[in-house]
């Protein structure tokens, strides 16, 4: 395992689901890991303790990522305290699963406020404690590799995807930091529950190794690209599917789950 002793990593969305699995990874491998998330700790009680994920590597505070104030609140902190990030993983998201006829304004923006302007003004608030050699990793999803049926959630990770380039070339070029994108595909997590049974099914048909990824399948690539044994990767798209967007359209997908007109 990568060695990740000595560096301090935020970890957004991190009460739960694939964020929690990658805290206890990022801890396990030496890191000191302020896990964020706007929602309660599973298993943490209001004293502060039962939460089984690192110990005294774990620090939990409470951020709504599309809140630039309470960025700026976790910089000061931050830099108060360690006086240097080493890492930053945009793991927060919100599914939203309505079809382009249906998207609501306020759901398409509120799905743009959480999956892009979140990861957005995190890199905004922390690059300044960043040193050379740093990693930023944006979760994505394989929404972002095809086409898909959730209007508002694929053009999000679409935006992800874009906006990882984009601060892939100007931090890489100014200050050395690596910014690099995962795309998970169906993956067992709290988000994936939410998802209608046609959807999953039609899905989980579309994945050549025969099943849904867990959480455990994801955190070792985070834990590799915010090491220095990935010190040259930047601006890389790292797809963790099962094989599904080597070779779907997710037209099956789209319709098995279409609605019947109305």
């Amino acid at each position: 395992m990568s060695d990740l002793s000595d560096k301090v990593v935020v970890v957004t969305g991190a009460a739960r689901g694939q964020g929690a699995e990658e805290v206890r990874a990022l801890a396990a491998a030496g890191a000191t890991v302020v896990a964020t998330d706007v929602l309660p700790f599973e298993g943490f009680d209001a004293e502060g303790q039962g939460w089984d994920d690192g110990g005294d590597a774990v620090v939990r505070r409470h951020l709504d990522v599309t809140d630039a104030a309470a960025w700026a609140e976790l910089g000061d902190w931050l830099r108060t305290t360690y006086g240097e990030v080493h890492g930053l993983v945009n793991n927060a998201g919100v599914a939203a699963r309505e079809r382009l006829p249906r998207v609501s304004l306020d759901a398409w923006e509120r799905t743009f406020a959480i999956n892009v302007t979140g990861p957005m003004l995190g890199i905004q608030a922390l690059v300044p404690l960043m040193p050379p050699g740093s990693s930023i990793v944006n979760i994505c999803s394989v929404a972002a590799v095809s086409g898909h049926a959730a209007a508002a959630y694929t053009a999000s990770k679409w935006a992800l995807r874009g906006l990882t380039r984009s601060a892939s070339l100007e931090l890489g070029s100014t200050r050395g930091i690596r910014v690099n994108a995962v795309m998970p595909g169906l993956v067992d997590t709290p988000l994936m529950a939410s998802a209608p049974p046609a959807f999953f099914d039609a899905a989980l048909a579309e994945i050549p190794l025969g099943r849904v990824g867990t959480p455990a399948d994801i955190a070792p690539t985070i834990v590799f690209l915010v090491s220095d044994d990935a010190a040259y990767y930047n601006g890389a798209e790292i797809v963790i599917d099962g094989g599904m967007a080597a070779h779907v359209t997710h037209k099956r997908i789209a319709d098995a789950t279409r609605p019947s007109p109305s």
